[in-house]
């Protein structure tokens, strides 16, 4: 949803009505704060949706393990909050080691506020260098910085911000609301720090990136204002698809009323669909007979392949063809490959499919010693050099050769950042040998394939395009977000490792494999008979 701040302040919650928000809610969907303020008892019998829960987790295991760095390194220096209190007690200790001059609180919870409707708490506080208030400080499994300049960034263990030359901010809203709803609540009972500074901790748990919130609170005021008075029913809201439904609980009910409606944010997600509103445009029917000019402020994606979607949603058509001949590249020998990684931890397989002659052979290359190890680098050098083996042969015999995979960025991140991580080790490549291989011809996207030559109606994804070219998954709970519960079971995170889920893993990474193949095959041989023209809608 679009955010329309229009309430200065938030009024007083109705009698005997006590509502609080994180700050969670002032970045998400302001109709599902809406329901999940309205309708608490039905959000409480809500299925858990599987990704949500595992992101929860991997998130509780980021904070542990900084706050045993923490502890162990310099205990002395911190005070803990006992997390068996209760949340009033919590609140109350933290005010009192506040007061106390603590240099550093862990599991730190500020007061509610009924009369704002704030809740908050912080993973920890830090004291101000000169002075007596506090900074508060986040610890989140998402990057904070990328490489490049100009971040605010801090010892993990002295307060002391500079500008990095090495990173550069990474845009987190959830983190920037987040730090100025804990310093609004530090400063109302007089513990904020002078300078409106907080901090992030991100995976690579190698400093503090600071954010200066100077020009953040004042657009954090109104956001609380609105969510407050949506929360309070004092604002109407409606449904409109965003990135944020698929994992929300109240999505069915909400995809019912949009598609009754032939709302236009079913093929046109998120801003695309606030920008089309502005122009009148609400509903599928509208975008797929409009004829004009592309909106001025429309945001990103191709606006002619939205009025195609639109068209073919109406049709009832999977895919649309945007070109009338459909290729992509083909070789001799061909390699489909397909990495499995887990959270920031590593990349513990990568599955091959070989493909000679009419004959395929799958073969992975797989750690199970659980991510984080050092085995990680032994089962990618293995990978590499036979990769690296098959393209040499391959030459040798005076063959073509190709490597696919479907939406690279990952293959890519994994591949150069295990040959950073491992440099050194037996047959691991260094960077620049993996850079002059997946920068040249011979390593194929066919995701890439697709998105040049199709209109998706129902997404790109593999699990979307592929079954239109005839492949079906073996295991009717495959995802990628299934695959991290999965993962878990078969290294034994949670207890001793389960082989039946290894097989799971290796099924569902073959499957990847062979769906990437018969969707290239389908792409040259039968796609274009079977898909029709954009223009033919």
């Amino acid at each position: 949803m679009s955010f329309e701040p229009e309430i200065a302040s938030p009024p007083p919650p109705p009698a005997g009505r006590r509502l609080l928000l994180d700050a969670s809610a002032l970045t998400r969907c302001r109709h599902r704060v809406h329901l999940d303020n309205e309708y608490p008892q039905q959000l409480a019998g809500a299925p858990e949706d599987a990704g949500v829960r595992q992101r929860q987790e991997a998130a509780t295991a980021k904070r542990d393990e900084v706050r045993e760095l923490y502890l162990e390194r310099e205990g002395h220096r911190w005070t803990v909050v006992d997390r068996t209190l209760s949340r009033a007690q919590r609140a109350a200790a933290t005010l009192a080691a506040c007061a106390a001059g603590a240099q550093r609180i862990w599991g730190a919870v500020l007061p509610d506020e009924p009369d704002t409707g704030r809740r908050g708490h912080a993973e920890f506080l830090v004291r101000e260098p000169e002075g007596d208030g506090y900074f508060p400080v986040v610890v989140v499994n998402h990057k904070v910085t990328d490489p490049g300049s100009g971040a605010l960034f801090s010892d993990l263990y002295e307060w002391d911000p500079k500008p990095d030359p090495d990173r550069k901010p990474r845009t987190q809203l959830r983190d920037q609301v987040r730090l100025a709803h804990l310093y609004r609540m530090l400063e109302r009972h007089g513990v904020a720090a002078r300078e409106p500074f907080g901090g992030a901790i991100g995976p690579a748990v190698d400093g503090i990136y600071v954010h200066d919130l100077s020009d953040a609170l004042e657009n954090y005021d109104l956001r609380l204002a609105d969510r407050v008075a949506v929360a309070r029913g004092e604002r109407e809201t409606a449904p409109s698809q965003i990135g944020e439904c698929r994992s929300c609980p109240w999505w069915p009910q909400c995809r019912e009323q949009l598609t009754e409606r032939r709302d236009v944010s079913l093929v046109a997600v998120g801003s695309r669909a606030e920008v089309l509103r502005d122009i009148g445009i609400r509903t599928i029917d509208e975008l797929a007979a409009y004829t004009g000019e592309e909106p001025e402020s429309w945001p990103h994606g191709s606006f002619e392949d939205a009025v195609t979607t639109a068209k073919a949603w109406l049709a009832g058509v999977p895919l649309v063809r945007k070109v009338a001949d459909v290729s992509v590249t083909r070789a001799d020998i061909e390699v489909d490959v397909d990495m499995e990684s887990y959270q920031e931890r590593g990349a513990y397989l990568w599955g091959t499919l070989l493909n000679v002659d009419g004959v395929s052979a799958y073969r992975p290359f797989v750690t199970w010693d659980p991510l984080p190890t050092a085995d990680e680098g032994r089962s990618f050098a293995e990978f590499w050099q036979w990769l690296m083996a098959e393209r040499a042969a391959a030459a040798a015999s005076g063959k073509t050769f190709a490597a696919y995979c479907y939406s690279r960025a990952a293959e890519d991140k994994w591949l150069l950042a295990s040959a950073r991580r491992f440099a050194g080790t037996p047959g691991i490549p260094t960077v620049e040998e993996v850079r002059e291989f997946i920068d040249g011809p011979q390593w194929v996207d066919v995701y890439q394939a697709v998105s040049e030559q199709f209109v998706c109606p129902n997404g790109k994804g593999l699990k979307k395009v592929a079954p239109v070219a005839g492949f079906h998954w073996r295991d009717g709970e495959a995802s990628g977000e299934a695959s991290m519960g999965w993962y878990r079971l078969a290294v034994g995170y949670d207890g001793e490792p389960d082989a039946g889920q290894r097989e799971r893993l290796l099924e569902y990474n073959e499957d990847d494999v062979v769906a990437t193949k018969v969707l290239r095959e389908w792409m040259t041989d039968r796609a274009a008979a079977e898909i029709p023209l954009a223009s033919e809608l």
